[in-house]
Formats: structure tokens, C-alpha cells, sequence
């Protein structure tokens, strides 16, 4: 083969996974170059090449036809032969080419937005087999493209995002709380200009230690603060809050509520950077004392609060009681505060079984450790549907060894609902109401873990794609092709495990973990869901339409750096299936 002219790729080109592209089909095609590009105005920006040299140019001159039908295919088995080539700038930077073919890239409306080329020094044809694979890495070239503009939208949002977060510091430093952000690898600790004010320091007065911090936090408090941090820091809680004292500069004492999260840490869980707030309660717990100094203004107080305000009590053989319940205790419980004072066990009765243990077990806990108790739980009051319930309270203990706890107990069952639905909206497909890809690739991503773990862990990822299905919707239109994929995801549904996991990869492709599953199982898996669709096609008014799949199948292996390498030895077997006649079954 002779060497060609310089093509120059801009630096985009160096895109591995267009490369990588660019390289499968030189190799299978067995050709000198291959090409990928995409529109701009009426040339093409060549965006990977392999095969060419790098030189000057970076641009091919566009046509006015084939390029500009979504449909075309272009073959031209000698370019010296074909009097539109003769004056083309691609023949004229690329004198020794002899055969061009050429595939559009489609964008998701169907226009054309790029093209993939072969080009050989010697005449030649591809035959049907080979112009259909063009056009599924043509296919495959285009969705890569269309998630590499995803990915730039998605950057102009996390941009946003980081000066709307600039917006809202701002808005902070002016209210009544302080910001802080420690580097918990070095020991240093920076605060905002608010957090100084709240104590009354100037700029230069705090130092950047954390060593110098737990200074100013009163000694009474000081054990309890560094134990929370500490919990948090090791991943025993959820997040670091704290109500305790801290020394102003004028050498008072202020109440604050110090609240803050790990944001980062490193590759073995190591705790790297933590940022939290810090908020000025002072006046919040003289208002509690003076609520327990005068019970009738706690009362009128308490019962216009919606929720429940209470004061329980454990005594130190082990017996408890709520002491006080405000009159949202109706609301909350369904029973009046006279009733639980009179029984008890009829609290117990109310939280659901399940939450039941994690209950008696989370006030256990905030006794032993006097830490302040807080649990979203499940209560089932008769008559009515479950719903939620969230408990805060902090503990004191009593010179006669019984502890007593105030807090307050609020409805959360239309939060958690909202919740929910958002967790279900973010992570299932609504066509098929399987996983969407990103939870499917969470998912493989877990599976891969407990592979690496386990040695003896095996499982398996199955690729699967509707053969035909363009034909589908090009006969009966859409809505057919939205039923067809609903129908497949039912068969599929019905056959997975409660550890196995599926989703929709997008279009009509659709991917299957197996846990604890050899190839030959999946093997059998796969020729399942074949046998089910073969027999059950799909019922459309008196039609009934076959259905078929092409099936991808690798093993997940414990030396797979990422899952989307197992993903790709799958998508590979798959491609392999088409490849191959469809409605067959692939293992790489």
C-alpha cells in the first residue's frame, strides 16, 4: 500500500474513543484509512483518522449529494473512474486513493451531521454483509459523538452551578451564619467573614488551625464535639451536627449548632476536605429554658406548632414514658397524650413492625452515649394508610440515673413521597420501567466490586438487541415500536432473580447482570428470553407481529478496570450476533 497525503485531525481527533473507532474499521475492512468527520457549514472537520499521516489539512469539501440524503450509502469501487471525484478536493489531497466509501452519521432527527470513509489505493466493493456493518459503526460512531455533546451540555450546567453556589455563599456571609471549610489531611481550617463576625473577631484574629479551634469550644462540651466529628470522619454518621459553646472575643460564651459533611475523600475512604456551618442558637435555648421554666408557656406554645413537641423519659430499671406530648400528638399518633400516659405499650403498638427494633434501638443508643437522638421512622395508625414520622431530641440524664429527652416529633410522609417518586424518576426509564442506563451502570458498577472482592464470586453481563426493530416502526410507526419495547422488558422482567439487575441502554438495546452466574448460565438465560419472545409476538389489533433478539454475553471479570470494559466485551459479542444472520447468541 502506498502512504498517503497529510490529512491534519485537530487535537479533538485524539479522542481515544473516536481513534478506537477509526481503528476497528480499518482493521475489518482491511482498508488503507479510515475516517471520521463531522459537519461544519459545506465541509466536513475531520475528527479521527487512521492510516493517514498528519499534515496541513484539516477540512474535506462537502458535495452537494450524497452527503445531504440521510439515506445515502456511497460506494465508489475506483475514484479514477468516476468523473465527480476527478476535481474533489478529498482525490486531489489524496491522489493514490482508488476506493471511497462513505456513511452518514445521523443525528436523533435523522439529519445527517457527519460521515465515516474507507479509502484504498486498490479498486474494490463491499458487499451487503459489509455495507450493513459500515452502517452500525456509523450507528455507533454517531451515539458517541451525541454523548459527547451531552457531556459538554452537562459542563455548561455544572458551570452554572458553581456560581449559583458562589450566589448563595454570598447570601450566607450576610446572615447570622458563618461558614468553614477544613482540610482535614493538613489540620487546616478556614472560615468565612461571617463566621468571625458571629463571635466578634477581626480577619486577623482566628488562626487557620484546627488545633486552634477546639480552643475556643467550651470544656464541658469539648469531648462531645471532637467524639461527633471523629464519628463522622470514620463514616459512622451521616453528617457532623452539634449543638454546643463556643468563646466569643469578648470572653461570653455562645450557644451554636455547628453542622457540616465530609465532601471528599480519597481512594481507600479517607477523609480529604469537610465543609459545614456554623449557626448562632443563642437565643433558641434561652427560649428553651424559659419554655421548661414555665410549662403553661410551653403549652400555649408547643400546641400551635404543627407536629408534637414532648418530653419521654427512661427510667434506669428500663421503663419509659412520654411525660409530656403537645396536642399535635393526636395528629401524630392518632391518640390523645392522656391515652399513651395511661398505656405505654400503645406507642410501641403504633410504629411500624419493621421500624420497630431501629426504634427502641436509636433511643438506646442516644441513653447510652447521651448523643442527640433523631429517626425517620413508620407509624400505622388505625384506620389510616402508613406514613411517616421524624423524631428529634436531645437527652440529659437525671441525678437518679434516668434519662430524659425533649424533642419533637413532625409528619414527613408527603416529603418522603416526593422523595420517592424523584428516586424512581431518576433512575428508571419510563418507557419500559426498567433501569435507565446511568442506575444500570451504578448497578454493574456494584457487581464488579463484589466480583473483584470474592474470588469465587462469578456473574455475568448480557447485551440484547430487537432485531429489525427500525422495520417495526417504519411499517406500524412508533407507537407500535413503544409497545414492541415494552413487551420485550415485560418478558425480560419476568425472568430475572431478585439479584439480578436490567436496564435500557437507549434505542433498542437493552443490557442483563446475572449474580452468581457462569456463561453457560446465561447461556440458558438468553436462550430463555428468545424461546418467550419467539412464542409470545406481539398482539397488535388482529396482527400478530414476531419478535427477535440478538444477544451479546461476556463474564465479568475480576481484572476489568471499569465496567464499561465487561459492557464493551458484550457489546462486541452482540455486534458479533448481528453480524452473524441476527436472532443469535454471541459469548466473547
Amino acid at each position: 500500500m502506498q502512504p498517503l497525503p497529510s490529512i491534519k485531525a485537530p487535537d479533538s481527533a485524539h479522542d481515544e474513543r473516536l481513534h478506537g473507532l477509526a481503528r476497528l474499521a480499518r482493521r475489518h475492512f482491511d482498508v488503507l484509512a479510515a475516517l471520521v468527520t463531522t459537519s461544519a457549514g459545506d465541509s466536513q472537520q475531520v475528527r479521527s483518522c487512521d492510516g493517514l499521516p498528519l499534515g496541513n489539512a484539516s477540512w474535506i469539501e462537502r458535495g452537494d449529494q450524497p452527503w445531504k440524503d440521510a439515506d445515502a450509502f456511497l460506494m465508489v469501487p475506483d475514484l479514477h473512474r468516476d468523473a465527480r471525484f476527478r476535481d474533489h478536493h478529498l482525490l486531489t489531497a489524496v491522489p493514490h486513493a482508488r476506493f471511497l466509501a462513505a456513511c452518514p452519521l445521523l443525528a436523533a432527527d435523522g439529519n445527517v451531521f457527519g460521515m465515516i470513509y474507507l479509502l484504498h489505493d486498490q479498486p474494490r466493493e463491499l458487499d451487503a454483509a459489509q455495507q450493513y456493518v459500515l452502517h452500525e459503526l456509523a450507528q455507533l460512531t454517531a451515539n458517541l459523538l451525541a454523548r459527547e455533546a451531552a457531556d459538554a451540555r452537562l459542563q455548561l450546567e455544572v458551570e452554572a452551578l458553581r456560581e449559583s453556589e458562589k450566589r448563595m455563599a454570598l447570601a450566607i456571609d450576610g446572615s447570622a451564619t458563618g461558614i468553614w471549610d477544613r482540610n482535614v489531611a493538613t489540620g487546616e481550617i478556614h472560615y468565612s467573614s461571617g463566621w468571625r463576625a458571629l463571635l466578634g473577631y477581626a480577619e486577623h484574629e482566628i488562626g487557620n488551625r484546627i488545633e486552634e479551634s477546639y480552643t475556643r469550644v467550651h470544656p464541658a462540651d469539648l469531648d462531645y464535639v471532637q467524639a461527633s466529628i471523629q464519628a463522622h470522619l470514620e463514616q459512622r454518621t451521616e453528617a457532623y451536627e452539634v449543638e454546643h459553646r463556643l468563646r466569643c472575643r469578648d470572653g461570653s460564651y455562645k450557644w451554636v449548632c455547628s453542622r457540616g459533611k465530609v465532601v471528599e475523600r480519597d481512594s481507600a475512604g479517607k477523609p480529604l476536605r469537610m465543609i459545614g456551618t456554623t449557626t448562632d442558637i443563642t437565643a433558641m435555648r434561652a427560649l428553651s429554658e424559659q419554655v421548661q421554666q414555665t410549662a403553661a408557656l410551653m403549652t400555649d406554645l408547643t400546641n400551635e406548632i404543627p407536629g408534637m413537641v414532648f418530653q419521654y423519659r427512661r427510667q434506669a430499671d428500663g421503663r419509659s414514658f412520654l411525660t409530656y406530648a403537645s396536642a399535635g400528638v393526636l395528629d401524630i399518633y392518632g391518640l390523645t397524650a392522656q391515652q399513651l400516659a395511661d398505656d405505654p405499650q400503645a406507642l410501641l403498638a403504633i410504629i411500624h413492625p419493621d421500624d420497630l427494633p431501629l426504634y427502641l434501638a436509636s433511643f438506646e443508643a442516644s441513653a447510652q452515649q447521651l448523643a442527640p437522638w433523631h429517626l425517620e421512622y413508620r407509624v400505622q395508625l388505625p384506620g389510616r394508610e402508613v406514613s411517616w414520622r421524624q423524631g428529634d431530641a436531645r437527652p440529659r440524664q437525671l441525678e437518679d440515673g434516668s434519662v430524659l429527652w425533649h424533642g419533637f416529633i413532625t409528619d414527613i410522609t408527603e416529603r418522603k413521597q416526593i422523595e420517592a417518586e424523584l428516586q424512581v424518576f431518576a433512575t428508571t426509564d419510563f418507557l419500559t420501567q426498567l433501569a435507565n442506563r446511568r442506575h444500570f451502570m451504578q448497578q454493574l458498577e456494584a457487581e464488579l466490586a463484589r466480583v473483584q472482592r470474592s474470588a469465587g464470586h462469578r456473574a455475568t453481563i448480557l447485551m440484547f438487541d430487537l432485531d429489525h426493530f427500525k422495520a417495526i416502526n417504519d411499517r406500524w410507526g412508533h407507537s407500535v415500536g413503544d409497545q414492541a419495547l415494552r413487551h420485550f422488558a415485560a418478558i425480560l422482567s419476568a425472568q430475572l432473580r431478585k439479584t439480578d439487575a436490567a436496564g435500557r441502554m437507549g434505542g433498542e438495546e437493552f443490557a442483563v447482570v446475572l449474580s452468581e452466574a457462569d456463561l453457560d448460565q446465561a447461556m440458558s438465560f438468553a436462550r430463555r428470553i428468545q424461546d418467550e419472545l419467539a412464542n409470545a409476538p406481539l398482539a397488535h389489533g388482529a396482527e400478530q407481529i414476531p419478535l427477535a433478539v440478538s444477544v451479546g454475553i461476556t463474564a465479568i471479570s475480576a481484572s476489568d478496570i471499569s465496567p464499561g470494559t465487561a459492557l464493551s466485551r458484550s457489546d462486541m459479542a452482540l455486534y458479533g450476533a448481528k453480524r452473524g444472520g441476527r436472532n443469535r447468541i454471541e459469548c466473547l
